[in-house]
């Protein structure tokens, strides 16, 4: 488990994380997500000791990250990447890694074999594309087969194939009874990967529930409905005080309405619907609802 109390970082007169309290339970996929500047990094370099807090505390299995003998069997983390010396090679880096902390050489063979780069063991990772070096990092971070992981923008550069290998890896690990913390800023894929979620703005906790339970806050989303005729005689029907019709290329968006009662409206005036469906709220129309006071640049329509 994680738990932060109260976690605070200054940089200067700047707050980066304010206050900051959260639990990342065992067992369990956690999304860490936030708009750019929301202090997701500098939380997750708190927790790994390579930041030193302003005020509050942070611990990994009740003890703090520079108090661990050897941390990579308790925690295995990637933060960049793309921070790994491009002149040696895979499966000596992981090694270098593994005597660092205690580690038998067998199991640099076990984690790239896990990860699907045996083949390309000695070779030199200045070589590497983006993806197979997230690969690298996943493997560098199982080397101590530790109860603790966390993943920072993990599916950067990977291929669909690749993207739905370390969603299973991700399963697999909570499925385990691991800790997994995974930052991201692809909502569609926390929807897939995450059983709960911690969403942060301007370093202060916004939200943490599950995924279901932070889209079922949304609402029940919108209806949208075509006809076969004109949509505009139908919206006049639709509408009432506590109903929203709202006309797009797409049809009409129904707000207030279930599709039950529009199709119910549609046929007692006699009008043929060539679409009727439910439209529910996705954890991205979510998160950026709740975030929109936290977001500190934002695009202008022309």
């Amino acid at each position: 488990m994680i738990k932060a109390r109260e976690l605070t970082k200054r940089y200067g007169g700047t707050k980066a994380v304010d206050r900051l309290s959260f639990e990342v339970k065992p067992g369990r996929v956690t999304g860490f997500v936030g708009p750019n500047g929301a202090g997701k990094s500098t939380t997750m370099r708190m927790i790994l000791g390579l930041d030193r807090p302003s005020g509050g505390d942070v611990t990994v299995a009740g003890r703090h990250y520079r108090d661990l003998v050897w941390p990579m069997f308790d925690v295995g983390a990637v933060l960049d990447a793309t921070a790994v010396p491009g002149g040696r090679r895979a499966a000596d880096h992981l090694a270098a890694l593994a005597r660092s902390n205690g580690i038998g050489r067998r199991r640099v063979g076990v984690v790239l074999a896990e990860v699907g780069l045996q083949s390309v063991a000695h070779k030199r990772i200045g070589g590497f594309s983006l993806g197979m070096k997230q690969r690298l990092g996943v493997a560098a971070a199982l080397l101590g087969d530790p109860a603790v992981l966390i993943f920072d923008e993990p599916v950067n550069g990977l291929d669909p194939e690749g993207v739905r290998w370390v969603r299973g890896v991700f399963r697999r690990l909570a499925a385990e009874g691991r800790t997994v913390l995974v930052s991201s800023h692809l909502m569609g894929e926390m929807a897939l990967t995450a059983d709960d979620i911690i969403v942060i703005g301007r370093g202060r906790l916004v939200e943490q529930t599950t995924v279901a339970g932070f889209i079922a806050a949304a609402g029940p989303g919108h209806v949208l409905v075509r006809t076969v005729g004109t949509d505009a005689a139908l919206a006049e029907r639709l509408h009432a005080p506590d109903v929203t019709v709202t006309a797009s290329a797409d049809g009409l968006r129904v707000d207030g309405l279930d599709a039950a009662r529009v199709g119910q409206i549609a046929a007692r005036a006699g009008m043929v619907l060539r679409e009727l469906h439910t439209v529910a709220a996705s954890l991205e129309d979510t998160f950026i609802a709740m975030t929109e006071d936290s977001v500190d640049y934002r695009t202008e329509t022309p």
